[in-house]
C-alpha cells in the first residue's frame, strides 16, 4: 500500500510539473499534442485506478465490522463516481444498508441524496426524484442536509434545461432556485458545490469579475492535475468564453480535459466540449479523435445523458468527413482529367515535331539538289555563290534549332508518357484498394487512406523531380545562364539533390515555350495570381529590361 501511495504521489508531482511547464509556454498546439500523448497512455492511468480499487476491495473483504465496511464502501463509491456509474451506485446502496444497520439515519439520507445525484447526472431524472422523496430531511445533520438540497437543485436544473415546455421550465427553475438558496445557506462557503453555484450565479448575471474572483479562490484550493482541478478549469473555460477570450478559453478547456484523462475519468465532459469547439474551428481530424475517445469512455461509464450529447456531434463530424471525401474525389477526378489533357497535348506536340522534321528533310534534299546544280554551273558569279552560302548557313541554323527542339520534345514526351502510364497504374491500384475496403466495410481505414495528403504530395514531388532531372539534362547550364540575367543578390542555386526551386521551374517552363500563367499554375499546383507574382518579381530582379527578360530566357541553350 505504501509503495502504491509513493508511486501515486510521484506520478501526481510529475504530472503537475508537466502541466505547469505547458502553462508556462501557453501554446495551444503543444497542449493539444500533450493531450494526444496522454490519451495514448490512458490505459496506464486506468490500470493505476484499477489497482487502487483492487486494494480497497481486498480490504473490504477482510473488514470485521460495519463501520469499517461503510468507510470502505464509501471510498469505493468515490473511486467509481467518475469512472463507472453502475459501480458507484452499487457501493452507495451498500453504504445505505450499512448506515441503517449502524443506526445512523443522517448518513442513510445523505447517501440517498448522493444516489439521487448519480441518477440525475446520468439522465435518470424520474429515478432521482423518487429517491429524493424517500429522504427524511428532519433526520439529517447540516452537511447531509446541504447535500440533499444540492441534489434537489441539480435535478430541477437538469429538468429545466432539457424540457421544451415553457410552463414546465418556469416551474422547474423556481424549484431549483428554492433549493439553491437552501443549499448555499447550509454548505460551507469553501465547499465545491457552494463555490460552483455562486460562480454560476455571478456568471449568468453577467458579473464576470465577481465570478472570476470566485473561480480564482476555488482554483487556489485544489491540487493542479487532480479531478477537482479539472472541474475548476472547466468553469474557468466558461468564464473566458463569456468574456470572448478564445485563446484562454481553449487553454483552460484543454487543461480540464488533460486532468480528466490523467485521472482515468470516464465521464469526459470537458473532452466532449473540446471536440465540439475544435469542430467549429474546422479541426475535424482532432475533433473526430477526441469525440471517438469520449464516446468509448461514455459507453464504459454508463451515462445515457452523455450519449445524448455526443450523438449530434458524431453526426456533424460524419457529415464533415463525407464532404471532405467528396472534395477529395473531385480533386482526384480533376487530376485524372489534367493528366489526360497533358497526354493529348504531348501526342499533338509529337505529331507536330515529326511533321517539322519531314519538312526539314525535304528542305535539305532541295538544298543538296541546288548545290549539285551550282557545282555544275561554272559560269555563275561569285556574288551568287555568297548569297547561296548565306542561305545554306541559315538553313543549317534552322536545322540545328529544329534538331534541338526535336531532342527536347522527344526527351519530355518519353518521360511524361512513362509518368502518365505510372499514374494510370497507381489510380487503378487505388481504385481496387478502395473497392476492397468498401466491400469489407473497413470505413475507418478508408477514411485514414483518403484523408491523407501524403500521396498527393509524394506524386507531385515525383513529377517535379522527373521534370527537374529531364530539364537539367537537356540544359545543364540553364541556372548559370539565368543568373547572368539577374542582379547578383538575387541569383539562385539548385536545392539539394539538384532540385530546382519554384522560380527556376517557372523559367524552365517559359524556356520550353509554356508562357501562359494559367498553364504554369496548373502544372506547378499554384494559383494563377501566385504565378503572376512570381513572374513580376523575377522581372523586377533582372538586370535587363523587363520586356526582354523572358525573351532572353527562351533563347538560353539556342544555337548561336
Amino acid at each position: 500500500m505504501k509503495k502504491l501511495f509513493s508511486t501515486r504521489y510521484i506520478t501526481i508531482v510529475l504530472l503537475t510539473l508537466t502541466t505547469l511547464a505547458v502553462r508556462a509556454q501557453h501554446n495551444l498546439d503543444s497542449l493539444y499534442r500533450c493531450l494526444d500523448s496522454e490519451i495514448e497512455r490512458f490505459a496506464d492511468y486506468v490500470a493505476v485506478h484499477d489497482r487502487e480499487v483492487s486494494l480497497l476491495t481486498q480490504e473490504l473483504s477482510q473488514a470485521d465490522n460495519d463501520a469499517l465496511r461503510y468507510d470502505l464502501n464509501y471510498r469505493l463509491y468515490d473511486k467509481y463516481r467518475a469512472f463507472i456509474n453502475d459501480s458507484a451506485v452499487y457501493y452507495l446502496r451498500n453504504c445505505i444498508d450499512l448506515a441503517g444497520r449502524l443506526h445512523q439515519p443522517s448518513k442513510v439520507n445523505e447517501c440517498r441524496s448522493l444516489l439521487a445525484l448519480r441518477c440525475s447526472n446520468t439522465g435518470m431524472y424520474d429515478e432521482a426524484l423518487k429517491i429524493l422523496d424517500t429522504v427524511r430531511p428532519e433526520e439529517m445533520d447540516t452537511t447531509a442536509l446541504g447535500i440533499y438540497y444540492e441534489a434537489r437543485n441539480h435535478v430541477y436544473n437538469e429538468l429545466a434545461y432539457y424540457t421544451h415546455m415553457a410552463d414546465m421550465k418556469e416551474r422547474y427553475l423556481a424549484e431549483a432556485g428554492k433549493y439553491e438558496g437552501l443549499m448555499l445557506s447550509l454548505l460551507p462557503d469553501t465547499a465545491d458545490a457552494a463555490l460552483l453555484r455562486r460562480e454560476m450565479i455571478a456568471l449568468n448575471a453577467g458579473r464576470l469579475e465577481e465570478s472570476k474572483a470566485i473561480n480564482d479562490a476555488w482554483l487556489r484550493r485544489v491540487t493542479p492535475g487532480s479531478h477537482r482541478y479539472a472541474l475548476v478549469a472547466l468553469y474557468r473555460y466558461l468564464e473566458y468564453k463569456a468574456a470572448g477570450n478564445d485563446d484562454e478559453m481553449m487553454y483552460w478547456l484543454a487543461e480540464s480535459a488533460l486532468a480528466d484523462v490523467r485521472n482515468a475519468v470516464m465521464d469526459q465532459g470537458s473532452l466532449w466540449e473540446l471536440a465540439n469547439q475544435l469542430m467549429l474551428e474546422g479541426d475535424v481530424d482532432r475533433s473526430y479523435r477526441y469525440i471517438s475517445f469520449t464516446s468509448e469512455c461514455a459507453g464504459r461509464y454508463g451515462s445515457r445523458q452523455r450519449n445524448w450529447q455526443i450523438a449530434p456531434l458524431l453526426s456533424a463530424i460524419a457529415n464533415n468527413y463525407k464532404a471532405q471525401s467528396e472534395r477529395s474525389s473531385q480533386r482526384l477526378r480533376l487530376t485524372i482529367i489534367g493528366i489526360s489533357v497533358l497526354a493529348m497535348l504531348l501526342l499533338a506536340l509529337l505529331f507536330y515535331v515529326n511533321r517539322q522534321r519531314k519538312r526539314l528533310a525535304a528542305a535539305q534534299q532541295q538544298l543538296q539538289q541546288s548545290n549539285e546544280k551550282l557545282a555544275s554551273a561554272n559560269g555563275l558569279l561569285s556574288e551568287k555563290n555568297n548569297e547561296l552560302s548565306e542561305v545554306n548557313d541559315q538553313l543549317h541554323a534552322l536545322n540545328a534549332q529544329l534538331a534541338e527542339s526535336n531532342r527536347v520534345k522527344e526527351e519530355y514526351v518519353g518521360r511524361f508518357m512513362r509518368l502518365c502510364s505510372v499514374y494510370i497504374d497507381k489510380m487503378d491500384q487505388f481504385r481496387k484498394r478502395v473497392n476492397k475496403m468498401m466491400k469489407n466495410r473497413e470505413y475507418e481505414e478508408l477514411y485514414n487512406t483518403t484523408r491523407s495528403q501524403e500521396s498527393k504530395t509524394q506524386q507531385l514531388e515525383e513529377l517535379f523531380g522527373s521534370f527537374d532531372a529531364a530539364f537539367l539534362h537537356l540544359f545543364p547550364n540553364f541556372v548559370s545562364e539565368v543568373n547572368k540575367l539577374l542582379k547578383p543578390e538575387e541569383r539562385m542555386e539548385l536545392e539539394k539533390d539538384k532540385r530546382m526551386n519554384t522560380d527556376l521551374r517557372i523559367l524552365a517552363l517559359i524556356r520550353l515555350g509554356i508562357d501562359d500563367s494559367s498553364k504554369i499554375a496548373e502544372f506547378l499546383n499554384y494559383s494563377v495570381n501566385t504565378i503572376y507574382n512570381y513572374r513580376a518579381r523575377l522581372k523586377t530582379n533582372a538586370i535587363v529590361e523587363r520586356d526582354d527578360f523572358e525573351r532572353l530566357v527562351k533563347e538560353i541553350g539556342m544555337p548561336k
